[in-house]
């Protein structure tokens, strides 16, 4: 089945005859409009669209799916209008939370898109980690909140709340570009035991799996620094000051002296999720941000093939993530 979202891509890329125009117009990264063509691609199993020095045109098989993407736009955004008017998404309020990562991610494009849709509905948006959001939204604090959990570890989301898996987060490694072991084909977790670590506070969530999944390896990370931003985590290592473990969507944008690498036979990873309160009270405005999260997460989950394209920063401005 095809993703509407991509195919909403593809026909910005083609209408304005550049990758970069369409990321501005759609508010997405340039990179993750080329994701999106490229799974688009995948999933029809043909090429789209031909880039040259006159620009992006379609390819015969790109022209023929646009061909009918105006008239399928047309049909969803009637079934939303009609959907809309049946559930009352027209006023009231939305009041959602998200864990750091998520917010400088998913949500941007997430709240645009409800902003759109549901002009009339007063949306707010809060940051925290889960362990301090989920306790929040059982008490009726928040409507809907991202939240991650790690395999194997009681998740701070237990009680009343109706969860939907969004994407698996995997947690890469990043190195100092000029370090000894940057440029191993095969990386695993005992090969950095007598390495000094970055990484965020101890009680938080990511910090306490770094913790666990290096005791399993044999030792005891030897933590020089503890910062709850991973741009700063970044900077960090690319001063040589030590190695990190940092989940994939706080590396959408990456320090220039900085390389990541994938762990050996995996590296660790973290389920995002969506959590609403439990049952048919979900309010309608939450039913709908939910459902645009589903849509959008695919093109948040880790691309094929991406850390071998990015094994090597290039030099870009910084931005939290």
């Amino acid at each position: 089945m095809l993703n509407l979202a991509r195919l909403r891509v593809l026909t910005e890329v083609v209408n304005r005859g550049s990758f970069s125009a369409a990321a501005d117009a759609l508010s997405y990264t340039q990179s993750a409009v080329s994701q999106a063509i490229a799974r688009l691609e995948a999933e029809t199993g043909a090429t789209l669209v031909l880039r040259d020095r006159r620009g992006v045109r379609p390819t015969a098989a790109g022209a023929t799916l646009l061909d009918h993407a105006e008239a399928i736009f047309a049909h969803v955004q009637a079934a939303e209008d009609e959907l809309q008017a049946v559930m009352g998404v027209s006023g009231g309020r939305l009041r959602v939370a998200s864990f750091p990562s998520a917010g400088a991610t998913l949500m941007p494009q997430a709240v645009a898109t409800f902003r759109r849709r549901h002009p009339d509905v007063a949306l707010s948006l809060a940051e925290g980690e889960p362990e301090e959001i989920a306790p929040r939204l059982r008490a009726g604090e928040f409507d809907l909140a991202l939240l991650f959990s790690f395999p194997g570890v009681t998740p701070p989301i237990e009680g009343p709340l109706a969860i939907e898996p969004l994407l698996e987060d995997p947690m890469h490694l990043a190195l100092p570009a000029d370090h000894r072991l940057a440029g191993q084909p095969r990386l695993t977790l005992e090969d950095l035991k007598a390495e000094d670590w970055v990484q965020t506070s101890a009680a938080s969530p990511c910090a306490r799996h770094v913790v666990r999944s290096a005791l399993a390896a044999g030792f005891e990370p030897h933590v020089t620094f503890e910062i709850d931003d991973y741009e700063t985590v970044q900077g960090l290592v690319a001063a040589g000051v030590g190695v990190a473990l940092i989940p994939r969507l706080a590396l959408t944008r990456l320090h220039r002296g900085i390389v990541v690498r994938a762990l050996e036979p995996s590296s660790p990873v973290r389920s995002v999720m969506a959590a609403t309160a439990a049952g048919p009270a979900i309010a309608p405005a939450a039913r709908a941000m939910l459902q645009i999260l589903v849509d959008i997460a695919p093109d948040y989950a880790e691309p094929t093939g991406w850390l071998p394209a990015r094994l090597t920063a290039t030099p870009t401005n910084q931005s939290l993530a």
